[in-house]
């Protein structure tokens, strides 16, 4: 694939250096440091959270989820009756 790429000047003197150290063509020295880029994984850092206790329920949750069931029905039944 060809494309047009403006280059910083400290990337520029970068991918100048790899090529002078590895006596690859700018192509490949510029396609290695994407490539290299690109595949390599970040670190994970592990996190940690505080616990916290959150007593029992407030809200009936059996209720709730019906609630919601209802709420999806009507909403389906009102579209499948504009589409008529």
């Amino acid at each position: 694939m060809r494309t047009t790429v403006t280059l910083d000047p400290d990337v520029a003197a970068l991918i100048a250096k790899r090529m002078r150290e590895t006596g690859a063509s700018f192509k490949k020295a510029l396609n290695d440091a994407v490539r290299a880029t690109l595949s390599s994984r970040p670190t994970r850092t592990e996190v940690r959270l505080p616990r916290r206790k959150l007593g029992a329920p407030t809200v009936d949750l059996d209720k709730a989820l019906q609630l919601a069931a209802s709420l999806e029905d009507e909403e389906i039944v009102r579209k499948l009756e504009m589409r008529k």
